[in-house]
């Protein structure tokens, strides 16, 4: 049986996801800095907690973002009911109308279908969701104010337009970064003049400070973060790592650990590992071929950082969150999976 109180890492079963306390911490505070309170809308599908949600609630982030009926559900159910967005267009939505007692709740439409959905289920509030280049969904800016003017009709409040640069997240330059995103941006901007509304939703970790058009970011990748976009120019870093045990070495120079494709996000790559190279990674497995391989034993423990974040975390039940080697608390990951 694990440890139900791990005062270690060495007492943590593996694979298993940690979380260095201070670099959270710089990472929050570096992201609050610039996007103080409601400016901020924070973006569940990175981390799906609703402890780390509860952090962000503190200090001031009481709007959340989300990508799944289930995660706006789990918001609910942990009492952060002040403003959730459902950022994605889904037609499982009555689900979400059931709860609008509880909450305040608001979905993103982008067709005629969508907006029916949310009608039928009983939401109350909607956004117009606006495709600003990025190839997934959004309607056109000319179809925004006609679904708008659809919606009211019906009753329902539109509270504005939302519209996602994900194809400018990952530019270099940031001079080029902040030219693309404003070019997207008045897409948005024009249709918002279009539709009404107090709120130009849009961002994310990529671009939570070079766009400056819209009302709320809808960042979260930020607090965890990764090494797909620990390559940009941002104030955060990597908080989280894939904690291992080496359960082989071999004479031919590699080791492996118990850290394989069931416990990592690998659409981004390979993850990284500062004591060597990343050979390949098998459905319970990752090779390793360390700088010196004469200092690896079995039962020895390393970590190894993940290239994405989002799908990463959805794979674990919880995270620990650490100081050094020492745990100091227990996450659970309650809105994992789909």
């Amino acid at each position: 049986m694990a440890n139900e109180s791990p005062e270690s890492t060495d007492d943590l079963p593996t694979p298993a996801l940690v979380v260095d306390a201070a670099v959270l911490d710089a990472n929050l505070a570096a992201m609050d800095a610039v996007l103080p309170g409601r400016r901020l809308r924070p973006h569940v599908k990175a981390f799906k907690s609703t402890a780390l949600a509860s952090r962000l609630a503190s200090d001031g982030h009481t709007g959340f973002c989300a990508a799944t009926p289930r995660e706006v559900e789990g918001l609910v159910a942990a009492g952060l009911t002040d403003d959730l967005l459902l950022a994605n267009e889904s037609l499982d939505v009555a689900r979400l109308g059931e709860l609008a007692d509880l909450a305040q709740i608001t979905v993103a439409v982008d067709s005629e279908e969508t907006l029916d959905a949310a009608i039928a289920g009983g939401i109350r509030h909607v956004l117009i969701d606006v495709e600003v280049g990025l190839p997934r969904c959004g309607c056109s800016p000319d179809d925004a104010p006609v679904l708008a003017d659809r919606a009211r009709s019906a009753g329902v409040k539109v509270r504005g337009v939302m519209g996602y640069e994900g194809h400018l997240m990952m530019v270099d330059d940031r001079t080029d970064r902040i030219a693309r995103v404003e070019e997207s941006m008045q897409i948005l901007r024009d249709a918002h003049d279009r539709v009404g509304g107090e709120i130009v939703s849009g961002g994310g970790t990529g671009t939570f400070d070079t766009n400056t058009w819209c009302t709320e970011i809808q960042a979260g990748s930020y607090t965890l973060m990764d090494t797909h976009y620990d390559g940009l120019d941002l104030p955060f870093r990597p908080a989280t790592s894939l904690l291992g045990t080496v359960i082989s070495v071999s004479a031919k120079g590699w080791i492996v650990v118990d850290v394989g494709l069931k416990a990592v996000g690998m659409d981004h790559g390979d993850p990284s590992w500062s004591h060597g190279d990343v050979f390949f990674l098998s459905d319970e497995h990752a090779t390793l071929v360390p700088t010196d391989g004469s200092t690896w034993r079995v039962g020895d423990r390393t970590r190894l950082t993940p290239a994405h974040i989002d799908p990463t975390v959805a794979r674990h039940e919880v995270m620990w969150l650490v100081v050094g080697d020492a745990v100091v608390d227990r996450w659970a990951i309650d809105l994992r999976h789909w």
